[in-house]
């Protein structure tokens, strides 16, 4: 399986402005620039794409996992923080923390966090990041 997205951009870094767009429509030419990624204007960026991406792919991954333990999630909600910094070299996406809030009835807070674990360290964007990617799990 391939899904593909797009990026067009126009001028230099600080003056420039660009759209990125998704195979699926989702995004279809939303605009982002210097400006939406290092200097909080509207429009968005590659570190909330990113961080979008692995929330989501994060949520699903726990979500199989529970129901390979006989268990259903009444609810899964997760937020990921993505940390851009600059280094000697550059800058360079260091780390991605995920909040985990989630409903499982007939599970203990031992079992949620292992699984919880599991999925962390297992979901494709984990697999794909070269990050240090923490997790702070909640059993509701």
């Amino acid at each position: 399986m391939k899904k593909s997205a797009s990026a067009h951009w126009q001028g230099g870094l600080k003056d420039g402005k660009g759209t990125i767009s998704t195979e699926s429509g989702a995004l279809k030419e939303q605009p982002y620039g210097f400006n939406t990624r290092f200097e909080g204007a509207p429009g968005t960026n590659p570190e909330e794409l990113i961080g979008a991406a692995h929330a989501g792919c994060f949520s699903m991954a726990l979500s199989m996992m529970l129901g390979e333990a006989g268990l259903t999630a009444e609810s899964i909600d997760t937020q990921a923080e993505v940390s851009l910094e600059k280094l000697t070299d550059g800058f360079t996406i260091t780390a991605v923390h995920l909040t985990l809030k989630a409903k499982v009835p007939g599970t203990d807070a031992q079992t949620f966090q292992a699984i919880a674990d599991k999925a962390k360290a297992g979901c494709p964007v984990s697999r794909v990041l070269n990050a240090r990617i923490t997790l702070d799990a909640s059993l509701e």
